[in-house]
Parts: structure tokens; C-alpha cells; sequence
């Protein structure tokens, strides 16, 4: 008998594995937070993450947001973004 790794929605418990994100949305804002790739089999890119459409949101923790018209970022511990707003999104290239 083999045994099946189980995906993030059987498994709350999962360890969680953390990228670096940076994310420029439509109305100009620019977003920098981490991201958790080990959701589920098959989820060990932030690409994966970002192109998949079962899930219209990603989720952000330790988000800040720098919105064009604000001088000061804001920070928020836990941010749900609706992945229709994002014109690009990157790894930060210093995480090998």
C-alpha cells in the first residue's frame, strides 16, 4: 500500500513553504509579501499559484501595498487579492 500525499484542504496542518512576492496591479498599486507554494500537490511555483484558476484569490502575508497616490505603504498581516487585478506578479530573484 503507497501512501498518498494528502493536498492543503485535507491537510490544515501542512507545513508551510514561503516565497517572496512582488506584484504590480491595474490601478498602479504595487504589492511586496510572501506567499505559501506548499497549498497543495502540484503548487512549488509562484507561477503555479498565479495562473491557476481554481482559486481566484492569493493569499498575501505580510503584505505591504503601495498604492501610487499614498506616500506611506500600508501594511496589512493577511491580504486576499483577486488575481483579475494583477498585471504582473515575480519571485524576488534574491531567494535561491
Amino acid at each position: 500500500m503507497t501512501e498518498e500525499k494528502k493536498s492543503y484542504e485535507t491537510n490544515p496542518d501542512q507545513e508551510m513553504v514561503e516565497r517572496i512576492i512582488r506584484i504590480k496591479l491595474i490601478d498602479g498599486s504595487d504589492i511586496n509579501g510572501r506567499i505559501n507554494i506548499n497549498r497543495s500537490e502540484g503548487f512549488d511555483r509562484l507561477s503555479d499559484l498565479v495562473v491557476n484558476d481554481r482559486e481566484p484569490f492569493l493569499v498575501i502575508i505580510n503584505a505591504t501595498v503601495h498604492e501610487k497616490d499614498l506616500d506611506k505603504p500600508i501594511k496589512y498581516k493577511t491580504l486576499f487579492l483577486n488575481k483579475n487585478h494583477i498585471i504582473w506578479a515575480a519571485p524576488d530573484e534574491s531567494q535561491k
